[in-house]
């Protein structure tokens, strides 16, 4: 509730102003205001609100708009503020706080600026007081001489506030700014003396001196022509400063006297507030301690004190950061308890409980703590939170004082408890990152993390005693990975097995690693846990405060199967653009729910990912999540390999990201699968778990690009789930793709009866869908392992089918895939015509040769053309493509065959070193022995 006067007389409530009613009422209430808390006769309330002879039934009228005005204080729930209208005989009292009455607060902040030593602050406190002025004081009121002679007195205190304003900004500097704020009262006021002087001084110095002259005869003449006067000294004393080019210095408004509403003598004015008196010097006070007591059980933490240490001396602001229960107060209250002898004039704490169920503690409300603290009686505490913050900085600006701020949301909650003195120091702790603090205090970061096992095992160790650690050492260390290595989860582990004596470490330990129950495990009474309820407790208070965008996707990280995800998961987990995600992500990560460990790639710790999981995501979370992956692996597929055809279609019913993902080729590819593939595990994983088999076999057929690199990097436990998920979908073509892939990597294994039973199998199934590629595909696999028990008709039929099934259908890759092994096998069994023949077949088609598989199939046909070659004994022939068959290799990064193609060069040089030593008369023998029948087949 504000009850107004300068301005419309008028009641302001949080549901609106309250209906007054005719200006009468209005002069009664103003009338009351105007003596606060002070007893006013009836007959002065008469003289108020009629402003001729008072009518016969002039007490009675005033009666009946006092009890109308108790009716509307009632409305307003005045009692709830403590305002009452009480009856004393023939007279009233408004009793009430003083502050609820924006003359008071007015009179508050001007008298508090002309005690602030700092331009700078004696402007916010008198742009405050000015901003309360709604337009004319006691407007709506009955123009009684008793009322017009308030007015006139409040008014005049109104412009000297204004003088004092432009004079504060000269100080600063401001030219501009005090003269154009003097300019429009000098045109309000044009006889106003005090004004004209001071803006002809401000036009000056912003530079503007004929406008500061042309500002001096138009008051002259004004004053001339409507009072018959000439200038004062003071006006007088401008011009000439101006003419002579000295302006005085600009005024300074530190102690001058504090302006009143109105002189003493005037009846029924305000009483003036009390001047702010000067806080009394801190060597008079003694030295406040809000500190909590230092926290029981803090271990280690040495290189955070350090960084502690370091972060205070070299910024005065350091800002502890963390997620919830990793102990960031026990850090700063323990550093602050043994540094607290380096701050001679005290140490002032406060929990802002940021992070709570409610609002958390205002700026305002701590310095109603702090400022009787530093000596300031509690009556004199300014209600504005503005002149509070700026006695603050005052008092704090000669002392050597260390405060703590616990708990803090926002900068903004921050900046006004800072101290200004240079030998002050401030902790504060937050769970979010607080740039702000970073950017306009220079604020150092002292970043918190979890425990180590060791830090961890000896914690517990110290809440439940070092013989059950000791006896159980290594379920220590798994009770604290199991709690994440968090402070708060190993304190209320030690308590629940504070209160089971007879449990073993590693009872506790087999309970928590359910992680189904590991929160709930993780949790205690309010009575026994100063943090709420345990850990879950700790992050829904973290979570409710973060922006709506952001505590969406943390809802949605439930759903993630895998360790980590960037931006575009995020965007599909929301189903937003990945800028919009990026923002969010960023959120998290200013709370601490989530780490980025490397550039645009988050995790979160198990903790949080429990908590995550309990909570409610969108239903189709996940089928967007597993359509990212599986969309954005067929653009890696194209991008890798862009000759070859897709392997599979999207699902039907796919959820299309908002922006489709795209790699600038296929080196960014394949990165891309690195990064991403125990996530498409997981995925595949939990969409097998969800009964989503279509997205299961094509998160892993996808990954083939990536495969074919990295044969040996266990894949086929995954591949056998995806053949499973294909055969469960009853798709022909599918399985025989996935069953193609197996087979190949446990041929690579050399685990050939186990490949042969997948490669026998995928042939009839793609011939059964239809498909000549994937058949084609199927066929030369079965040959690829059928050869490693050597060459056979068998295996010779399947690589002849293979070719001959995608011969002219555009299939290049897979035409390239099978005259390539057909070529190696005809020379493996002595027929290099017909391998040379193959080769060039192969060579003749098109294709990207600079990038991709299509580049590598044609090192690979070159060098066995090569080979060819020198079997046919064209040696000269063969050495010319070997040697450009050894730099596609090497292009392409191609090291197996580079060794392959190295091989046969040196087949040359030994052959011709062969001849060289060899008699002139054998020469023609030696010479025929280069051929085709000297080469083993393993040589080969």
């Amino acid at each position: 509730m504000e009850f107004r006067l300068l301005g419309t007389v008028s009641i302001a409530t949080e549901e609106g102003e309250l209906p007054l009613g005719p200006a009468k009422r209005r002069g009664v209430l103003a009338a009351l205001l105007l003596r606060a808390n002070a007893v006013v006769p009836v007959d002065r309330l008469i003289d108020a609100v009629w402003d001729e002879r008072p009518p016969a039934r002039a007490r009675t009228v005033v009666q009946g708009h006092v009890s109308r005005l108790r009716a509307l204080f009632e409305q307003g729930g005045a009692d709830h503020y403590g305002v009452e209208l009480a009856t004393h005989g023939q007279a009233y009292e408004l009793r009430m706080p003083d502050h609820l009455l924006d003359a008071y607060r007015f009179e508050e902040l001007v008298q508090l600026a002309g005690h602030q030593k700092h331009p700078g602050d004696a402007v916010l406190m008198l742009r405050e007081a000015l901003s309360l002025w709604r337009g004319p004081a006691l407007t709506g009121t009955v123009p009684s001489e008793p009322l017009l002679v308030a007015a006139r007195a409040l008014e005049e205190t109104r412009l000297v506030t204004v003088e004092q304003l432009a004079a504060a900004y000269g100080r600063l500097g401001e030219h501009v700014k005090a003269a154009a704020l003097l300019r429009a009262e000098a045109v309000a006021n044009p006889l106003r003396e005090s004004l004209a002087a001071a803006l002809m001084l401000s036009l000056y110095r912003a530079g503007h001196q004929s406008d500061a002259l042309d500002c001096y005869h138009r008051t002259r003449t004004q004053l001339a022509d409507e009072l018959g006067v000439d200038p004062g000294p003071a006006l007088r004393a401008a011009y000439e400063a101006v003419l002579r080019g000295t302006p005085p210095a600009a005024p300074h408004t530190a102690g001058d006297a504090p302006v009143t509403a109105a002189p003493a003598e005037w009846p029924g004015t305000p009483e003036p507030a009390a001047a702010a008196e000067p806080a009394p010097p801190a060597a008079a006070l003694p030295a406040p301690d809000l500190l909590p007591r230092a926290p029981r059980g803090f271990l280690g933490r040495a290189r955070e004190l350090a960084a502690l240490d370091t972060a205070v001396e070299r910024a005065r602001v350091a800002l502890v950061t963390g997620p919830a229960g990793v102990g960031k107060t026990a850090l700063a209250l323990n550093w602050a308890h043994r540094r607290a002898a380096h701050y001679p004039d005290g140490v002032l704490y406060a929990d802002l409980r940021g992070f709570s169920q409610d609002d958390g503690v205002d700026s305002s409300d701590v310095l109603r703590e702090f400022l009787p603290a530093l000596g300031v009686p509690p009556r004199q505490v300014p209600e504005s939170p503005t002149a509070a913050a700026a006695l603050y900085r005052s008092l704090t600006e000669d002392r050597a004082l260390l405060v703590v701020l616990d708990n803090v949301r926002s900068a903004d909650r921050a900046r006004p408890l800072l101290p200004a003195g240079a030998r002050c120091a401030t902790v504060v702790t937050s769970r979010l990152r607080l740039g702000g603090l970073v950017v306009s205090e220079l604020a150092r970061p002292v970043p918190l993390g979890v425990l180590g096992l060791d830090d961890s095992a000896a914690l517990l160790a110290a809440a439940v005693g070092g013989d059950r650690v000791d006896a159980e050492p290594a379920a220590a260390r798994r009770l604290a990975a199991l709690c994440d290595g968090l402070p708060l989860a190993l304190r209320v582990t030690a308590a629940q097995l504070a209160a089971r004596p007879h449990w073993r470490l590693a009872d506790l330990a087999a309970e928590l690693a359910d992680e189904q129950r590991r929160l709930s495990l993780l949790s205690v009474d309010d009575s026994e846990c100063s943090d709420g309820q345990g850990v879950a407790a700790a992050l829904r208070l973290t979570v409710q405060g973060l922006p709506e965008e952001a505590a969406r996707l943390f809802r949605q990280l439930g759903v993630v199967p895998g360790t980590d995800l960037d931006r575009h998961a995020a965007a599909a987990l929301l189903d937003r653009t990945p800028p919009v995600a990026a923002e969010a992500l960023d959120r998290l990560c200013d709370a601490h729910l989530l780490t980025e460990y490397a550039p645009g790639r988050h995790t979160l710790h198990d903790l949080v990912r429990l908590y995550a999981r309990g909570l409610d995501a969108d239903e189709d979370a996940l089928l967007r999540l597993l359509d990212h992956y599986t969309l954005t692996a067929m653009a890696a597929a194209r991008a890798a390999e862009p000759d070859d055809q897709p392997c599979c279609a999207a699902p039907s019913n796919a959820r299309l990201p908002r922006t489709a993902a795209q790699f600038a080729g296929r080196d960014a590819a394949l990165l891309w699968y690195a990064a991403e593939r125990d996530n498409l595990a997981a995925a595949v994983a939990a969409a097998r778990a969800a009964g989503l088999h279509d997205r299961a076999w094509r998160l892993a057929v996808l990954q083939w690009p990536y495969i074919l690199w990295h044969s040996h990097d266990a894949w086929v436990p995954l591949l056998e789930a995806a053949a499973d998920s294909a055969a469960r979908e009853r798709d022909a073509d599918a399985e025989s793709r996935v069953r193609a892939l197996l087979g190949w990597v446990l041929t690579q294994e050399n685990r050939l009866t186990e490949a042969l039973v997948h490669l026998r199998l995928a042939p009839p199934l793609a011939a059964r869908a239809g498909e000549a590629s994937s058949e084609a595909t199927a066929l030369v696999n079965l040959a690829v392992a059928l050869d490693r028990f050597g060459v056979s008709e068998e295996s010779l039929g399947h690589t002849e089918r293979a070719a001959a099934l995608v011969r002219g259908t555009g299939d290049v890759m897979t035409e390239l895939l099978a005259l390539e092994h057909r070529s190696r096998q005809l020379l493996s069994v002595g027929d290099p015509a017909g391998a040379l023949a193959c080769a060039r077949e192969g060579l003749a088609l098109d294709g990207d040769t600079v990038n991709g598989l299509v580049g590598i199939r044609h090192s690979m046909l070159t060098a066995t053309a090569g080979t060819a070659l020198i079997d046919l004994g064209r040696t000269e022939e063969a050495a010319a493509l070997l040697v450009r068959a050894r730099e596609m290799g090497l292009a392409h990064g191609y090291k197996e065959g580079v060794q392959r193609v190295e091989a046969q060069l040196r087949r040359i040089d030994d052959a011709a070193e062969a001849v060289a030593a060899a008699p002139a008369a054998g020469t023609a023998e030696a010479a025929g022995a280069t051929g085709a029948a000297g080469v083993t087949a393993t040589e080969r």
